[in-house]
């Protein structure tokens, strides 16, 4: 799937409401039981929802890095492959980061292929990233609201848009 607006990549964020976000077996700082994206908890299980997560990860980017909107960007979207593609666990950062590359460009989907838990971080944004979406676990941190990330997402899709990879 090719995300082709930011209606659709709202829509999609807002789609994660209620589908908990679990690292995956064996990863690095993994909280909590399981793996499988898309589980549905009972009330006071431990763990946030995709859609929660992606705006604390978000928001804890914008406060390390104010300037840098792809990389905030990056922490919104890095969950995305949990809706897209449940059962495959393996691909799921494959599946995000090609549903987003055309609207959001090379680094943005760079950067959530990368992201998983997989060996050191090879770089000083990936390592933010992945701090930031360790961090971004916790239930009760408001975040704000995803409407306030629609500038943020219309800028960076604007900015690839100019390079000619969008329509």
């Amino acid at each position: 799937m090719e995300l082709r607006s930011v209606e659709e990549l709202m829509d999609l964020l807002h789609r994660g409401r209620g589908v908990w976000d679990t690292p995956a077996p064996g990863a690095h700082g993994a909280r909590g039981a399981g793996g499988r994206g898309g589980d549905t908890r009972r009330a006071g299980a431990p763990g946030v929802d995709v859609h929660d997560h992606a705006l604390q990860t978000a928001a804890l980017l914008r406060r390390s890095r104010p300037a840098d909107k792809e990389l905030q960007v990056t922490g919104l979207v890095h969950p995305i492959g949990r809706l897209l593609s449940p059962a495959d666990v393996a691909g799921r950062a494959g599946h995000a980061a090609e549903a987003v590359r055309a609207l959001l460009g090379e680094r943005v989907a760079r950067l959530v292929r990368r992201h998983p838990w997989h060996g050191p971080a090879a770089d000083d944004d990936l390592a933010r990233l992945r701090q930031a979406d360790e961090d971004g676990r916790v239930a009760g941190f408001d975040a704000g609201v995803l409407e306030d990330w629609r500038t943020v997402l219309e800028l960076v899709a604007a900015r690839n848009s100019r390079l000619g990879a969008v329509d």
